[in-house]
This record gives structure tokens, sequence and C-alpha cells, in this order.
């Protein structure tokens, strides 16, 4: 799986109409007391060089951009509609993504995201649509930037003010592409210790079932798992464990993942760890972000 070598966040965009505004400066008016409606972005740049790619293939260097820009509606208290499209532009081709393993066009304009979500109460929400996977799931196991198509359940139940469980479940279309029709059930349970404190910990247990991979297999999307006759050989039911913790250090936060998982549908070489720490906060204005990983499948 190639990984973008080097990338600078050009931009982090978050907005509010007039309305909201307005409401910082006369908070009486009674239409700015909830803001109904809003739009969301984020612009992204990246550069790649890889080498030592197999079979004799050429060293490959490219440059990669996208925008990603949307609105979001509240219409009532408990329902909001969501959507956003996808711009990207690179010096690669198209042609070139299947054999890279991308998971977009390089050169593209596409739906990125288009949802309904529904909060019947505080603790409790319901999405349908087209979103990032709802699970909370390392690189080993998942690339943040796929956008599966489905509905999904995230219930919470509040242990203290700073505690809780979390359940989240839910069944996707994979949405890959190329004429992806994999699907995915997947649920988590996660216990989060202190949650919004400068120290806080969580413990996550997920399983994921992947199912109707033929097609992916077809294109070629395979990446190293093994294939006979056409067809992969294991199955892919994941039971994934995941230890996080975070430590609040000034300006500059450290957080430490520890992340294990295992194929139940293999017999053999079906175990994968991963070990992450991070430093810093690139989500604040100016800020910095260092972090390394190391992991074997």
């Amino acid at each position: 799986m190639m990984r973008h070598a080097a990338a600078v966040v050009l931009l982090a965009l978050t907005a509010t109409p007039a309305i909201a505004q307005d409401a910082i400066l006369s908070a009486e008016e009674p239409e700015a007391e909830t803001r109904n409606w809003g739009w969301f972005g984020d612009a992204w740049a990246g550069y790649d060089h890889v080498s030592g790619l197999p079979n004799g293939r050429d060293d490959l260097s490219r440059g990669r951009t996208r925008v990603r820009a949307g609105a979001f509606w509240n219409v009532t208290p408990t329902w909001e509609i969501a959507g956003s499209v996808r711009l990207a532009a690179g010096t690669d081709s198209n042609d070139d993504n299947r054999r890279n393993n991308d998971n977009e066009r390089s050169n593209d304009v596409a739906l990125d995201q288009l949802f309904i979500r529904w909060r019947p109460g505080e603790n409790t929400s319901v999405n349908l649509g087209k979103t990032p996977l709802p699970l909370e799931l390392s690189p080993m196991l998942w690339d943040q930037d796929l956008r599966p198509a489905g509905i999904a359940l995230d219930q919470s139940i509040p242990l203290s003010e700073f505690d809780r469980l979390q359940l989240v479940a839910g069944y996707f279309a994979g949405d890959h592409l190329y004429g992806d029709d994999s699907r995915i059930g997947a649920i988590e349970l996660g216990w989060r210790w202190h949650e919004g404190a400068p120290t806080h910990a969580a413990a996550l247990l997920s399983y994921l079932d992947f199912s109707d991979l033929g097609e992916l297999t077809r294109q070629g999307l395979a990446r190293t798992n093994t294939i006979v006759a056409g067809r992969l050989v294991d199955d892919y039911r994941l039971l994934d464990m995941q230890l996080v913790g975070h430590a609040g250090l000034g300006h500059w936060p450290i957080e430490a993942r520890l992340d294990y998982v295992n194929n139940l549908g293999a017999d053999a070489s079906n175990e994968g760890a991963r070990f992450s720490v991070v430093a810093g906060d690139r989500t604040k204005p100016g800020g910095w972000e260092f972090g390394y990983a190391f992991q074997r499948i």
C-alpha cells in the first residue's frame, strides 16, 4: 500500500453564515440562537517519491492536490443533512491509479460525502449515506480517505462526567474505485476515560467482516494477499484491539497508540501489530505535528 511520503496541510476551513456571526454581536435575536446551516472544507497538497517498486518498475514521483468543500443543514434539532464534493488534480494520470493502489483518482471531480443524521437522544445518533467510516481504526486497518456508503448507529453510555462507553455498529458498501461491490459489517466497543481532559485514554475492541471482494480482486486491488484461480485464499474477519493514551504537555500533547489485529478468517499469516506516537496538534491554527509509526503485518 503506497503511503504519501510527504504532505503539507494547506488549509482547514470552517465558516459560519451571517446569522451565526450576528449571534456573537447580538445574542438577543431569536433567529441567531441556533446555527441552522453552514459550510466546511479542507485543502491538501502532497508529494510522493517511491523507489524499490516490484517487477522492475521505475521510481514513482508525483505531486497531488485535493480540495473538499461541502455544506450542512440542521433541518430540525434532531435531523441534519450534509454533503460535499472533492476536486483533485495531480501530475500523474488516472490510468496509473489502479496499479498504484490509490483510493482516489488523481484528477477528478466526485462526490465526497452525502448523508442524513438523526439524533433521537443526547447520546444516540444514526447515520445513513456516504461518510467516513464511523469506527476509530488505525491506518493498519483502514484508510481514512475512503468513504463507504451505509448505515451506522452510535450509542454512548455515560459512566461519569468524563467517562463513557461507546458502541458503534454499521453495515456498508465499500464504494471503492472500479465497480467495487464489497460489503463491510462492523462493530466497535470503546471505553473512553476522562474524555476531553488534557490526560485521557481509551480502549477499543473492533470486529470487521469483509465480503463480496471478488470484483476488487479481478480489478487487481488484492494488494499482497494470496490469490488462487482468481480468488482470495483467505476470508477477512478482523478482530482488532487498541490501547490509546494522551497526555497534555502544553503546546506539545503526546498520543501513543498500540494496535493488534487477528484475522479470524485465515489459518496462517493472520496477525498484525502497530505502534505509533504523535507529538503536537496540526488541527490548531499554526500547529505542527510529528509522528512515528512501526507496524508488522
